[in-house]
C-alpha cells in the first residue's frame, strides 16, 4: 500500500547505526546496569576499607588489561555518541579512547576475550543476540548519561480498527519479551530471519493463540507493516506477520527510515508498524506525527544501552574504572 514513491526511498547506509541509537539509555530496571547493583555497597568500617581497595587496584587493572579502551562500533551510531559523551562526563573515564570500528570487530573482538576470559569494555545494547551468547552485564550509569530505559511500541494508521479489526487486535495484543527477541536473533545467525520466525511460531503457538484468539478470519485481506532494517525489528515483524497470516491475511512487510516509517503510517502508506523505539530513540518522529497515528502501547520492555563487560569481571559502575595516567 507504499505509494510508489515510498518503495524508492532508499535506504542510508547509516540505519542500522541509527538503531544502535534506540539503544541509547535503556535498561531493564530503567537504570542502566542494575543488574549488577554494586553488591557490599554501603557496607562501613575495616571492611569497606577493605572493599574499596581490591576495587581500586581491579580497576587499575581493568584499565591497564584493557589499554584504556572501549570497544565501540560504527561511527556514526547513536551509542557511540553516548559513549564518547560518558568518556567526557565521568572523570573515571578520563583519558580513555573509544574504538569505533564496526559492530563485526567489536563482536568478534568480543568473542576472542570472552573465550580467553580477559577483560573488554564494550558499548551494549539489546535486544542482541551477544546478550544470549555471553554472559554479560552493564555497568552501573549513575550519571545517567545513556538515558532511561526504552520500549519498543506498535502503532497503527487511524481507521485500521474500523478497516480491519481483527488485524488491529492482533498488533494491539502482539508482546514479547526480551529473552524471546535475543534467542531469536542468537538463532538468526545460523539461518534465515524467516525460518526461525517459523520455527519460533511452531514452539510458542500457545503464546501465538493468545494474540489471534477470537479474531474473525479473512480470506486473503492486504497488509502492510512499516519496520526499520534492523535485526530485531526484522524478527518481531516476521513474527506478526505468520500470526496475521494464520487468521488469513496477506501480510507485507516494507523496510524503511526510521522516519518513514512515522511518515507511512501516519499518511496510511502503511497500516502499522511494530518497530518504534521510544521515548528517546524515535520520540521525535513520534511527536511530529502522533496526532495521526495510533499507539497502542509497547510490544517489548527492557530495551536498553550502556558499557557492558563479561560477568567475570569484578567490576560493577563506571565509576570503578581508573582514568588513564
Amino acid at each position: 500500500m507504499f505509494k510508489k514513491n515510498w518503495k524508492k526511498i532508499a535506504l542510508s547506509a547509516g540505519l542500522s547505526l541509527t538503531m544502535l541509537t534506540a539503544a541509547c539509555g535503556q535498561d531493564e530496571s530503567g537504570e542502566n546496569g542494575s543488574e549488577g547493583s554494586g553488591e557490599g555497597n554501603g557496607s562501613s568500617g575495616e571492611e569497606s576499607g577493605e572493599s574499596s581497595g581490591d576495587q581500586t587496584e581491579s580497576s587499575v587493572n581493568v584499565g591497564e588489561a584493557v589499554d584504556y579502551t572501549i570497544t565501540g562500533i560504527e561511527p556514526g551510531a547513536g551509542i557511540t555518541e553516548s559513549t564518547s559523551n560518558a568518556i567526557s562526563e565521568y572523570d573515571s573515564l578520563s583519558g580513555w579512547e573509544q574504538n569505533s570500528s564496526s559492530t563485526a570487530a567489536m563482536l568478534s573482538e568480543l568473542r576472542t576475550r570472552y573465550e580467553n576470559e580477559e577483560p573488554i569494555v564494550i558499548t551494549g545494547w539489546n535486544p542482541h543476540y551477544k546478550f544470549a551468547q555471553f554472559d554479560l552485564k552493564y555497568l552501573e550509569d549513575p550519571q545517567n548519561v545513556y538515558g532511561e530505559a526504552e520500549e519498543i511500541r506498535t502503532i497503527a494508521r487511524m481507521g485500521l480498527e474500523e478497516d480491519m479489526p481483527g488485524a488491529y487486535k492482533i498488533l494491539d495484543r502482539f508482546q514479547w519479551t526480551l529473552e524471546d527477541s535475543e534467542s531469536f536473533l542468537l538463532e538468526a545467525q545460523e539461518k534465515d530471519i524467516e525460518t526461525v520466525a517459523q520455527e519460533w511460531v511452531d514452539n510458542n503457538q500457545g503464546k501465538v493463540d493468545e494474540w489471534i484468539n477470537g479474531v474473525e478470519s479473512v480470506d486473503g485481506k492486504e497488509i502492510e507493516l512499516a519496520l526499520t532494517p534492523w535485526d530485531s525489528e526484522r524478527a518481531s515483524s516476521a513474527v506478526v506477520k505468520l500470526a496475521l497470516e494464520q487468521k488469513g491475511y496477506d501480510v507485507t512487510l516494507t523496510p524503511v527510515d526510521p522516519s518513514v516509517v512515522f511518515e507511512a503510517v501516519a499518511n496510511g502508506d502503511a497500516d502499522g508498524s511494530t518497530a518504534p523505539w521510544m521515548p528517546k530513540t524515535h520520540g521525535s518522529f513520534y511527536e511530529e506525527h502522533e496526532d495521526n497515528i495510533v499507539d497502542l502501547g509497547p510490544n517489548l520492555e527492557g530495551a536498553l544501552t550502556g558499557l557492558a563487560v563479561p560477568t567475570y569481571m569484578d567490576i560493577e559502575s563506571i565509576e570503578d574504572l581508573q582514568p588513564a595516567e
